[in-house]
């Protein structure tokens, strides 16, 4: 059974990896993306990359998961800013 730490992380984790949700969807509904950092968008995409790898050097399904998911949106945020830029 999960103690009260893990499911602080897990939440956290949850919330962290949603949080680019809402300028994924008003890029796709604007079809456009002008004002996107593509320098932030790496520096994120790096950090979140460290995050899966630490999850996945500490067996940590909660880490690899939710900070895999993150990286996708991020990836996903990078490809509708180029394609509407």
């Amino acid at each position: 059974m999960a103690n009260f730490s893990e499911y602080v992380g897990i939440g956290a984790g949850i919330l962290t990896a949603c949080s680019l949700l809402p300028q994924l969807f008003k890029i796709i509904k604007a079809k456009k993306a002008g004002d996107i950092s593509y320098f932030m968008l790496f520096i994120l995409l790096t950090g979140i990359g460290g995050w899966v790898w630490y999850g996945i050097l500490k067996e940590d399904w909660p880490i690899i998961l939710t900070n895999s998911f993150s990286f996708l949106v991020n990836l996903v945020i990078i490809y509708f800013s180029i394609r509407y830029k």
